[in-house]
């Protein structure tokens, strides 16, 4: 899906309520595109570690605009789930980073 609007329209769809009851939780996994504008922005919350991220952030439940408890995990698990077929890890992103050298840091000299 392309856009936070469109996440919010299915968890109305799934789990009741309006748009706007979902928004700013599908808003959150989107944040960076901001500054990486292609499907790379996924690799730092789309995965299992970032859906219990979001749910520290916005906690265990919201209630939709029907008094109704919807667990967060659900809703991120079904936002990653719509924009990548799957739950991937953290690591299942960040192994397909290759090494460069400025990534190793600086090697400090010990002077006496």
């Amino acid at each position: 899906m392309a856009h936070p609007w469109k996440h919010a329209q299915s968890s109305a769809k799934k789990f009741g309520g309006n748009p706007e009851d979902y928004l700013q939780v599908h808003h959150w996994f989107d944040e960076s595109k901001a500054f990486l504008a292609d499907v790379r922005h996924r690799a730092l919350r789309h995965h299992a570690e970032g859906i219990f991220l979001c749910e520290k952030i916005f906690g265990t439940t919201i209630t939709n605009s029907e008094a109704k408890k919807v667990p967060v995990r659900l809703i991120g698990e079904q936002h990653v789930k719509e924009d990548l077929g799957r739950i991937p890890t953290a690591q299942d992103w960040l192994s397909r980073i290759k090494p460069e050298p400025w990534m190793y840091g600086q090697q400090l000299s010990i002077q006496e």
